[in-house]
């Protein structure tokens, strides 16, 4: 990938253009995005040359005649680099420190909360200049300047701030200086637009491509004047896509096999036998539980085990072993719980929303149930969406388009989510629930019924045993009765004034039949760790101010990221015997929708990243505009 800001325009490769198509495909419900990763032959997404449309840039305050070549020279060598080293990170971007913007001449001229930060009729005078001596305000404010720096930046106020022509910024980095909100120039961000199809580029060397990326990685080559280096040898070939695609080394069998195999399609059999082996599920869904930060305890003090989340592991695996269409294992993830149909294979899927770290004994509970609902946004844009959505938690995101109130939006779909356990309800209430089929919820109750009714009247006689002691007991005794342990012992302090003899004895067997019937109960209903929530209407959601859930702001609804130029949420009305509000299928939707310019291109640069080491885009969960 390669950037070339020079005339405005930001280049992510040609190529990754022409098959946008493919990247969709993943996402449809099309056969084959198996072999996409495997191959990762067709592993494209739409992005093109886009121009970022500059700003028109504001004329100065005042204006100084042209500067002279040596100005320019003495500011771009000696000036620039003092700007952007030591004071552009808190007086540059969209809310520079104190209101004064260093990142261009107007910006200093215009000034701050304190005024201008240079006068031009008198320089020794500016703001900007004692700042730097240290005379009243300290700046930078991490350190005086060397004085070398000093007598440039002081001579640089004497000669009038000359400034490149028309250029605004000291930095070259246009997308960081636009401003969040969402707006014409914004939207234009490659990343942001919708798939598109590019043609071919054509080659001289044509018999060397076999697929059309071929043709991409040929056409730059000759552009270049160089040749594509010579074909690995079968041995290498083999290891190479048996450790992509199993993470396993190919067997001394497996490679006399190959090496033997002189059809045109020896390769292509290879990838099958590797894609049909359990390894490659394992292998693959690797990357995916570390993307969605799959861990089989709680973290914090106590660290306890969660509950059965090894099968959502196990999900996961047997996703890629079966080919599942990305489509489907988006919604399944976000919303299996939600289908007109539940199954237990979605209902396991949504262990998703289980897998962060819980704190059981939070000092401040409003604010932990928000971590973990940013918790949960954070891994859902930065997994599926490859945004940094949560940089908008606490004001509009720096860098793009993400307002704040989007966050909120965004976070309103998981609104109605219980916490993992507590806020009203055990691990057990929140978030177990039974997979098993109906023939096996039916054999359970019989036997079930079975036990319940052998143990009822073992513990109805022992307690009528205990009926007699407990008006006699003191108030010592009492407090020792509350031990189950120790009721035993206390019915014989009371021979013979409430029981006798024989009824201790009595009283003994029945609880030995007791805990005999405990420790082996029937075995209970399978159960799978996954999302609930609070019922079919939640709590409503605000805006909150500087992300403090004890400051709420402005109330908001669902709706999906504007940048995106989505549809409004279609949230099915919830029906009579509804236990969740159906916004998270909602949400599940648009993100597996083919009209979502990111979820094909960010699962395609995920398969690249793993197959070759480094996505096309190297920030593989950040397609923004930094």
């Amino acid at each position: 990938m390669k950037e070339n800001q020079a005339d405005g325009k930001v280049i992510h490769g040609e190529f990754v253009e022409t098959f946008g198509w493919f990247g969709r495909s993943i996402v449809a419900k099309l056969p084959g995005w198996k072999l996409g990763v495997a191959l990762a032959i067709a592993c494209v997404w739409a992005s093109s040359t886009v121009s970022l449309a500059q700003a028109p840039a504001s004329s100065d305050k005042k204006a100084i005649a042209a500067p002279t070549a040596e100005q320019i020279t003495f500011f771009e060598t000696q000036v620039r680099p003092i700007l952007k080293a030591s004071c552009l990170s808190c007086h540059g971007g969209t809310s520079p420190s104190g209101g004064l913007s260093l990142s261009s001449r107007s910006g200093i001229l215009g000034g701050g909360n304190s005024g201008s930060a240079v006068a031009l009729a008198a320089p020794g005078d500016s703001l900007l200049v004692k700042a730097i001596r240290y005379q009243g305000r300290q700046m930078p404010p991490t350190g005086k300047l060397p004085p070398s720096q000093i007598e440039i930046l002081t001579r640089w106020v004497a000669m009038g701030l000359p400034w490149t022509p028309g250029e605004r910024s000291p930095v070259k980095a246009p997308v960081h200086m636009i401003p969040p909100p969402v707006n014409a120039q914004t939207m234009r961000f490659w990343s942001f637009q919708p798939v598109k199809h590019r043609g071919i580029p054509a080659v001289k060397r044509a018999p060397w491509v076999r697929n059309p990326i071929d043709a991409f990685v040929l056409h730059k080559l000759e552009a270049a004047r160089l040749s594509p280096r010579s074909e690995a040898t079968k041995t290498t070939l083999l290891r190479r896509a048996t450790y992509d695609l199993t993470g396993l080394p190919p067997t001394p069998r497996e490679i006399q096999a190959f090496l033997a195999d002189k059809s045109p399609n020896a390769y292509e059999k290879v990838v099958d036998r590797l894609l049909a082996s359990p390894h490659y599920g394992e292998r693959w869904g690797r990357h995916w539980l570390d993307l969605v930060r799959y861990a089989e305890t709680n973290s914090f003090e106590r660290d306890d085990a969660k509950p059965n989340v090894w099968r959502y592991r196990d999900y996961v695996l047997q996703a890629f072993n079966e080919d599942k269409p990305y489509d489907q294992f988006i919604r399944e993830q976000l919303a299996g719980d939600e289908f007109p149909t539940v199954t237990s294979e979605s209902l396991t899927a949504t262990g998703y929303y289980r897998l962060g770290t819980w704190d059981d004994e939070p000092s401040d509970p409003e604010q932990a149930r928000y971590d973990e609902l940013d918790d949960i946004l954070a891994t859902t844009g930065q997994v599926f969406l490859g945004l940094t959505v949560n940089c908008a938690r606490c004001h509009d995101h720096k860098l793009d388009p993400i307002p704040q109130k989007d966050y909120y939006r965004m976070l309103s779909f998981f609104q109605g989510v219980t916490r993992f356990g507590g806020g009203g309800g055990t691990v057990a209430d929140n978030s177990l629930r039974p997979i098993a089929s109906e023939a096996e919820r039916r054999q359970f109750q019989a036997v079930d019924a079975a036990y319940k009714q052998k143990l009822a009247p073992l513990v109805a006689s022992r307690t009528a045993l205990e009926d007699l002691v407990t008006p006699h007991l003191s108030n010592v005794d009492k407090e020792e009765f509350r031990d189950e342990g120790k009721r035993a012992s206390l019915l014989k302090k009371y021979v013979p004034a409430a029981v006798t003899d024989a009824q201790v004895q009595e009283y003994v067997a029945l609880s030995k039949q007791i805990d005999t019937l405990k420790k082996n109960p029937p075995p209970g209903l399978t159960l799978a760790l996954c999302v609930t929530e609070r019922g079919p209407m939640p709590p409503p959601t605000t805006v909150m101010m500087r992300g403090n859930p004890h400051v709420p702001g402005d109330i908001v609804e669902p709706a999906f990221l504007s940048v995106l130029a989505p549809p409004k949420p279609i949230i099915a009305p919830p029906g009579p015997d509804a236990r969740s509000s159906g916004r998270r299928l909602a949400l599940a939707n648009w993100i597996a929708s083919n009209n979502n310019p990111m979820t094909a291109r960010v699962m395609v640069n995920r398969i690249w990243q793993y197959h070759f080491g480094r996505g096309i885009v190297r920030s593989s969960s950040n397609f923004g505009s930094l």
